[in-house]
């Protein structure tokens, strides 16, 4: 096994041990970016230089300060992979679009500020769709990324780059960001493991806003263990996102250990069960489920809304706030002129101002806010009743390249099993458990606020007795 292949678990005890360097640790994941990544598209910016400085810096401490330096540093020369849409204090930020190709932020997005601290180390920034506008990273202005199962497929977006650097070990874990579904499809598509937050749960500071009261930034790893451990340093309240949340910051990956599965109630959302799934996912999904009631879990039929209707209501919210959030790009401040959005940015802010304006307001913008209610309320009351609700992540596997050319609603048709959850505010995981095609497939956890804890501890217990997310695909270093 190649250090790039490592969890981060297992990277962390090698380097710890000084059985591994940080050096060699980039140097496997820069060979085999090198190798691989002018076949699938992921990154849109390497730092190599900067990193292996950085790499060599993390050498020394370890072997200066001893293991204890990871109690002040717990991510102390790791190597990973950020979406191209958090600002990086001097490396270049593009959200995937040519109106900011060339922009060098002038300052360091929360998220990648507590990694830094953490000891972590920025390989590359990531492809995406552009501006995070869509599930395939099909949209991005600069090239299309591709799925690493099969060549001829998407890898779900918008966060396709970092989920297709993971699945490839191209790095060792991998920063996204959700509105909804943008983390969990493409760890589905892809055969990763995806954590979505709850809203404020992570710092939206730094991160280029697409809309701004669902859009929530967390990891994408090779399993919920790497998941946890990555996302208790980058949660936290943040003086400088005023929606984050004060909660206190739970140490997920220390409390997967004690996580009892056992009479645990998961609710299984017959609305979600009766939309038309392909064969194969229901069956690896209802596998999942019957796997699950063997570890001790009671699954219970649940009503939820009908999913459907979360479409109308983001598709709305969504572009509403798109509107107002790209009205900044305006070709002065930084940036190019506004020439330079592509299509579907520009449909997006058309829709968004329609929505917006007088005497469509109230019609539009406003009932879609209180059908909100009604559907923030409608899992309320299911969590009433169960502790986690248990649903397919995906309709569907990943479908074939070029799609996003034909359908203009991709993003909510793609999007249908994750809209409910992000629309709510609600934590969520995305985890692979089966084939279908020779294509990964996986299903979702979703849990009320801040109960982050919850979900990961029952996705570990089912990867512990499990080995879906132990796959990867195979792949030829040409």
């Amino acid at each position: 096994m190649r250090a790039n292949e490592l969890t981060l678990i297992e990277a962390l005890t090698k380097l710890k041990k000084g059985d591994l360097s940080s050096r060699e640790l980039l140097e496997d994941c820069y060979s085999r970016i090198k190798k691989l990544d002018p076949k699938f598209n992921a990154f849109i910016t390497l730092r190599k230089d900067a990193a292996l400085v950085e790499a060599d810096y993390a050498d020394k401490e370890i072997k200066e300060k001893g293991e204890g330096v990871f109690d002040e540093k717990p991510l102390l020369g790791i190597p990973y992979a950020c979406k191209d849409n958090f600002s990086t204090e001097g490396i270049q930020t593009t959200a995937s679009s040519n109106i900011l190709k060339g922009y060098i932020p002038p300052f360091e997005s929360t998220v990648t500020k507590r990694l830094k601290e953490a000891g972590a180390i920025l390989i590359g920034k990531t492809n995406m769709d552009a501006f995070a506008h869509g599930s395939s990273t099909e949209t991005s202005d600069f090239f299309k990324t591709k799925n690493p199962w099969d060549i001829e497929r998407v890898p779900g977006g918008s966060s396709g780059g970092s989920a297709v650097a993971v699945s490839t070990n191209m790095c060792i874990f991998a920063i996204g960001s959700e509105t909804a579904g943008s983390i969990r499809v493409p760890a589905v598509w892809c055969g990763v493991t995806g954590v979505k937050p709850t809203y404020g749960r992570v710092s939206r500071y730094g991160v280029i806003a697409m809309a701004s009261s669902t859009d929530s930034p967390g990891p994408l790893a090779k399993n919920v263990e790497d998941a946890s451990y990555v996302l208790s340093v980058i949660a936290g309240k943040d003086i400088n996102d005023a929606t984050s949340s004060p909660a206190e910051v739970e140490d997920y990956a220390a409390k997967l250990l004690s996580f009892n599965l056992k009479g645990m109630k998961f609710g299984m959302p017959k609305s979600y069960f009766s939309l038309e799934l392909e064969p194969g996912v229901r069956q690896s999904v209802e596998q999942a489920a019957n796997f699950l009631t063997k570890l001790g879990v009671e699954i219970i039929e649940i009503d939820l809304l009908d999913p459907k209707y979360s479409i109308g209501v983001y598709t709305i919210l969504q572009r509403s706030e798109v509107s107002s959030n790209l009205a900044r790009f305006d070709g002065i401040r930084y940036g190019h002129n506004r020439n330079y959005f592509g299509f579907e940015a520009k449909k997006r802010m058309m829709l968004g101002a329609y929505a917006l304006s007088a005497g469509y307001y109230d019609q539009y913008y406003a009932k879609a806010q209180r059908v909100r209610t009604l559907i923030v309320e409608d899992f309320n009351k299911a969590f009433e009743k169960v502790d986690v609700i248990f649903a397919p992540a995906m309709t569907c596997v990943a479908p074939k390249l070029g799609i996003a050319d034909t359908n203009p609603m991709l993003g909510e048709a793609m999007d249908l099993l994750q809209e409910p959850s992000s629309i709510a505010g609600l934590c969520a995981i995305s985890v692979p458990c089966g084939f279908s095609e020779g294509l990964p497939v996986g299903f979702q956890l979703i849990g009320n606020r801040l109960q982050e804890s919850c979900i990961l501890g029952a996705a570990y217990a089912y990867q512990q007795q499990t080995d879906y997310h132990k796959k990867f695909p195979e792949m030829r270093e040409e």
